[in-house]
């Protein structure tokens, strides 16, 4: 809508009166051309200032790019008025005495608590159970594979085949490999830390090389796993999708995630758009309800339904509490007076021209 540009009467009269028609209509269709101009440089101030209040709560961007001026985290939930903890009815879990355990050890007293008198040989009128849960000593267990050669009559010597996992004369066994990978691809740690948990906690002496060298062995064999959950995602009724930015080598790649409540499928490639979609293979063929965050190429696949995330739609819901002109320039609309949040307001009071601060029509 054009701005509207007012001119004292007092001015506009005596502009009639000593000017000629067309230089007045002149004049009036260059006020209404500055009128939309100014409208549209208003309009484009307002969207510049409300990206510059964006930040990871209201918008999309990320946490890291906000540095040290990150807002300090707000939690959108509201209090219950319930106490912390588990709550009644809430089935806990807790350290319970087993009916077998794996040790005995009998603790005899020495005396009698009252005179001092021995006990031994005396019968027995009570046993207090007592469980202690801890891990047994660990250290590698070294296990020597000796393959035996003989002799034929014939002259020929035979030597028996390695067992499957003793290929090389010294190697890791696979449940140090399932814990190295487990603790640098599950754990998130990295390959120094991994290679001193193991250690520090087993004796076991690794380079980040070996850590490295191993893990990458174990996604050698994950091919046919690999498939196996891209059929699971597929066939699935919701799944999440997802991408983010990663360095690679000191360049920009992409972390892609597609995910359900039991498989979870990444892939890192040099592309964020529909090239990466495709070779992750997921969502082409997919059919059921796609999560995202409206990346606009999850957009061209139409065979499949589209939700907007959750978190997503709150950080807009954000945005719009935090950017939305405010009624009267005194603040957000007031709740009704029954709303229970009305006590959280302050009293009403007069703005600075003087009028009441009323609710919004």
């Amino acid at each position: 809508m054009a701005r509207s540009v007012r001119v004292c009467p007092l001015i506009k009269g005596h502009l009639r009166m000593t000017c000629s028609p067309g230089w007045w209509h002149q004049c009036a269709r260059n006020w209404r051309r500055h009128g939309r101009s100014l409208s549209g440089h208003e309009k484009r101030i307002a969207e510049l200032e409300a990206r510059l209040k964006q930040n990871s709560r209201n918008s999309s961007r990320p946490p890291s790019s906000e540095g040290l001026a990150k807002p300090a985290p707000r939690s959108l939930r509201r209090k219950s008025g319930r106490r912390p903890g588990g709550q009644a009815g809430h089935e806990g879990t807790t350290l319970a005495q087993v009916a077998r355990p794996d040790r005995e050890e009998r603790h005899e007293p020495g005396c009698c608590g009252r005179c001092g008198a021995g006990l031994a040989g005396r019968p027995v009128t009570g046993v207090e159970r007592r469980q202690v849960f801890d891990l047994p000593p660990v250290k590698a267990e070294v296990t020597e594979h000796q393959l035996i050669e003989r002799e034929c009559r014939c002259g020929h010597r035979t030597k028996a085949a390695a067992p499957q996992g003793a290929e090389a004369p010294v190697q890791y066994g696979p449940r140090i490999a399932a814990i190295i990978v487990y603790l640098y691809i599950g754990q998130f740690l990295s390959k120094n830390r991994t290679a001193q948990t193991l250690a520090e906690l087993f004796g076991i002496p690794l380079s980040s090389g070996t850590v490295a060298a191993l893990t990458a062995r174990a996604a050698g064999k994950l091919d046919g796993f690999l498939q196996q959950v891209r059929e699971h995602i597929t066939a699935s009724p919701v799944a999440g999708f997802d991408e983010t930015g990663f360095r690679v080598q000191g360049t920009l790649h992409w972390v892609h995630c597609a995910r359900t409540g039991k498989c979870t499928l990444l892939m890192v490639h040099t592309r964020r758009g529909k090239e990466a979609i495709e070779a992750m293979g997921v969502l082409p063929s997919f059919a059921g309800v796609a999560v995202h965050d409206a990346w606009a190429p999850y957009d061209i696949y139409t065979g499949t339904d589209h939700q907007l995330c959750c978190a997503h739609a709150l950080r807009e819901l954000q945005a719009v509490t935090d950017l939305a002109p405010r009624a009267n320039g005194a603040g957000p609309p007031r709740p009704p007076k029954h709303s229970p949040r009305c006590k959280d307001w302050p009293p009403r009071r007069p703005s600075r021209a003087g009028t009441p601060w009323t609710r919004p029509r």
